[in-house]
């Protein structure tokens, strides 16, 4: 991957979300948080635990910002803050139940998603999924923000989204209607190729910017180019979060195995009966590729989206246009959508030796190393 250079303005609330929403005078907002006591919203008790850095920030940066000036400055209504219990899990179905700052019981359903134009939801796991589907439902706007740290506020907030969106899309046309990609992979001296169909689709782009009056919700930081698989085969190795490395075999489009490479048999184990009992967790449900020039923050919300990096995501996709929805799963917390990151950072142990683009008849080597290849380098440039 390429080393990191580039410099940042300071971050600024008021820019962000006008270059975001262009909201018109009038609209109201609203932000929400997740707590594991969602009761402690009253009187903002849980600001006094220094475990919940993320809910700080929502406070500190963006509740705070908005009722100081941000309002005025946007000519906004609301500000309105409410916390919904940690659901545990990325992309998980968010509670009903929520509390308000003075400590009383709301409805999401009834009394937050209906009466908001713009929602913002700055939590510990992701809600884009949920609060898409909640978005279409109920017509509002708005940004899911999980995992905000420092790094992030200073940098992947920072940046001028009109430019990250023009960026995406050069990446986008350098890579849609792909018929499929190869990804070799190098892991515990071993070599793994996964192959992934994407049928000559439309490539899509998060690119942070949420205008106009349709629903739709941003994922920020933004900055990636993706794909629905229509069908996946192969292997690729996995990095388990206490370090075991697995080999994920997979066939017709999921992971049905796993076998242990190194570290802790006990971990793959485990694996491979979540796999058993509910095979849709397998299921490869994105495809994506950064686009920004970001630092690390330690975040995969920010680092999948520095270019050079790619990610694939197993289990829910409805939220992306595929058609795996919380429904098909054995049990409700098994419907998450999870991404698993490659990078220097992330995965040191795992490189991405390189990555080919099948489209038109035509083979294209798009990353190696972590870095952009000629082919879309010259498409950055252009």
């Amino acid at each position: 991957m390429e080393k990191f250079k580039k410099e940042f303005p300071p971050f600024d609330l008021v820019r962000l979300l006008r270059t975001v929403f262009s909201p018109k005078p009038g609209l109201r907002i609203a932000i929400l948080i997740d707590l594991p006591n969602p009761r402690e919203i009253k009187d903002f008790a849980f600001l006094k635990s220094s475990e919940l850095s993320i809910q700080r920030h929502a406070y500190e940066v963006f509740y705070k910002g908005l009722k100081d000036s941000g309002l005025t400055e946007l000519s906004l209504l609301g500000g309105d803050m409410y916390a919904y219990e940690v659901t545990g899990g990325s992309n998980l179905d968010l509670p009903d139940l929520a509390i308000d700052v003075s400590g009383n019981e709301v409805s999401l359903e009834r009394d937050v998603y209906p009466k908001f134009d713009i929602i913002l939801c700055i939590s510990t796991f992701s809600a884009t999924a949920p609060l898409t589907a909640f978005a279409k439902r109920f017509g509002f706007r708005g940004a899911t923000l999980h995992g905000l740290n420092d790094i992030i506020l200073r940098t992947g907030l920072a940046v001028d989204y009109n430019e990250v969106s023009t960026a995406a899309e050069k990446l986008r046309l350098a890579l849609t209607k792909a018929d499929r990609f190869e990804i070799d992979f190098e892991a515990v001296q071993q070599r793994h190729t996964l192959e992934i169909l994407c049928g000559g689709q439309e490539a899509q782009k998060s690119h942070g910017l949420c205008r106009g009056d349709e629903p739709d919700v941003a994922n920020l930081p933004a900055g990636e180019v993706y794909f629905v698989p229509t069908g996946a085969e192969g292997k690729f190795p996995l990095r388990y979060e206490d370090g075991t490395i697995g080999v994920m075999h997979i066939n017709g489009g999921r992971i049905t195995s796993a076998k242990l490479l190194q570290g802790d048999q006990i971990v793959v184990d485990a694996h491979n009966r979540k796999l058993a009992g509910d095979p849709v967790t397998g299921e490869l449900g994105e495809l994506g590729f950064g686009t920004q020039e970001l630092p690390v923050s330690g975040r995969d919300i920010q680092d999948e989206k520095i270019l050079g990096t790619m990610h694939v995501a197993t289990g829910r996709s409805d939220h992306l246009g595929g058609a795996l929805t919380p429904d098909r799963f054995a049990t409700a917390k098994n419907a998450t959508h999870d991404d698993i990151l490659f990078s220097p950072s992330k995965t040191p142990e795992i490189r991405i030796v390189q990555v080919r683009m099948f489209r038109d008849g035509q083979t294209h080597v798009i990353l190696e190393n972590f870095s952009p290849a000629p082919y879309l380098r010259g498409h950055i440039d252009r």
